[in-house]
């Protein structure tokens, strides 16, 4: 029989009773997201808005795929359906979305901040919709980055979560090339449309940001892109 192994976080004495307890952290809770434009070069992160709608349903219309793993809503028949769909993300605390928008100043995705939980520092990533246009592209990566940056530098999280259905493998993978870390699968988790969702865990924590931070800086670097604006090294070949 394997030994199962559970981990335990670094731990000292209890002051009084001498049992093991985890170490102090700052208490002081996390600040929630606000309509911030958080700017790289390739393009920028900016609060959602109704007037992007148009212009990120010519980037997803007829993309049907996209929509498989989210858990509630898509695809989208028509523009009014999804026009309004995002106006009502617009009013939403949590998720707060943002809208992904390239240097030609077009929206061609959503990210949001979510299960925001200041009292313990805690934000997760998620509802992350990427057009086809906007796939595999720099800005797809630089928009990760933005946002973990923020989360962490700004807002003060300190744990910063990615979930996504265990069926989602390229949303697995996509967690593992931007350098969170896998934990679990948590078993019939939810319902979603209809159906069985077992949710797969990953995390980046405070004390990971700072190489993850370089490694991001290192691959999103001018030197990374030739003159036509192809990437020279992967940013799943850098180290963590």
């Amino acid at each position: 029989m394997t030994e199962r192994r559970e981990f335990t976080g670094p731990t000292e004495p209890h002051p009084r009773t001498g049992q093991p307890v985890g170490l102090p952290v700052d208490a002081a809770p996390a600040d929630r997201p606000g309509p911030v434009t958080l700017t790289g070069r390739f393009g920028r992160l900016e609060k959602l808005a109704a007037h992007h709608a148009p212009a990120l349903w010519d980037a997803v219309k007829g993309h049907d795929a996209i929509w498989t793993y989210m858990p509630g809503y898509g695809p989208f028949t028509d523009a009014a359906d999804f026009i309004t769909w995002v106006e009502s993300r617009t009013t939403l605390s949590d998720p707060y979305s943002y809208a992904i928008v390239g240097t030609d100043r077009r929206a061609l995705g959503i990210c949001t901040l979510m299960e925001i939980r200041p009292a313990s520092r805690v934000c997760e990533i998620g509802h992350v919709l990427y057009a086809p246009a906007l796939q595999h592209s720099p800005l797809a990566t630089e928009a990760q980055y933005l946002v973990a940056q923020y989360a962490f530098e700004t807002l003060r999280y300190r744990r910063y979560e990615w979930k996504c259905d265990n069926n989602n493998a390229a949303s697995k993978r996509a967690a593992l090339r931007l350098g969170f870390g896998y934990e679990f699968v948590m078993r019939q988790h939810v319902i979603a449309k209809g159906r069985n969702r077992d949710t797969a865990w990953f995390s980046m924590l405070d004390g990971d940001w700072p190489a993850r931070k370089a490694r991001f800086e290192r691959w999103l670097a001018p030197d990374n892109f030739d003159a036509s604006g192809r990437q020279k090294t992967r940013l799943s070949e850098l180290p963590l």
